[in-house]
C-alpha cells in the first residue's frame, strides 16, 4: 500500500501538540486530516469517506473525550483504525473499542509513525 494514501484524521485539542504530529506524519507520507475536538472530528468524518486511521487524545473540552469519540467511531465507521493517547490517563483495555490501541504521552513522532504503517498494511 502506499502510504501517501493512507489519510489520517488526528484529533488533539493542543495546537503545538497537533501541528507536530501533523508536520511529521505529512512528512512520512500520510495524507493527514486535524480537529481540535470531537465535534470537529465528527463533522470531518462525516464528510470524508477516505479516514483509514483516527489518532485521537483522550482528554479534550467538550461533551465528548477521545474515548467515547473513539467508541462513536467504532460503532458508525467501523473499518477505522483507532490509536489514542493521553499523557493524563492510562485506559484499561476493557474501555477501548474493540482494535483500539492506547500510546501514551509523551510519545515519539516515529513510533506513531511506524505504528500507522503497521496498521494501515494489517
Amino acid at each position: 500500500m502506499a502510504y501517501s494514501q493512507v489519510v489520517v484524521l488526528v484529533v488533539e485539542d493542543e495546537p503545538l501538540l497537533r501541528m507536530g504530529i501533523v508536520d511529521h506524519l505529512e512528512e512520512q507520507g500520510f495524507s493527514v486530516l486535524e480537529a481540535g475536538n470531537a465535534d470537529e472530528a465528527v463533522a470531518i468524518l462525516s464528510n470524508n469517506t477516505t479516514i483509514q486511521i483516527l489518532f485521537t487524545d483522550i482528554d479534550m473540552p467538550g461533551e465528548m473525550d477521545g474515548i467515547r469519540l473513539a467508541a462513536a467511531v467504532r460503532d458508525r465507521w467501523p473499518p477505522i483504525k483507532i490509536v489514542i493517547t493521553s499523557g493524563h490517563k492510562r485506559p484499561l483495555s476493557s474501555e477501548l473499542p474493540d482494535g483500539a490501541q492506547f500510546i501514551s504521552k509523551p510519545y515519539n513522532p516515529d513510533t506513531i509513525a511506524t505504528t500507522f504503517w503497521g496498521i494501515a498494511d494489517a
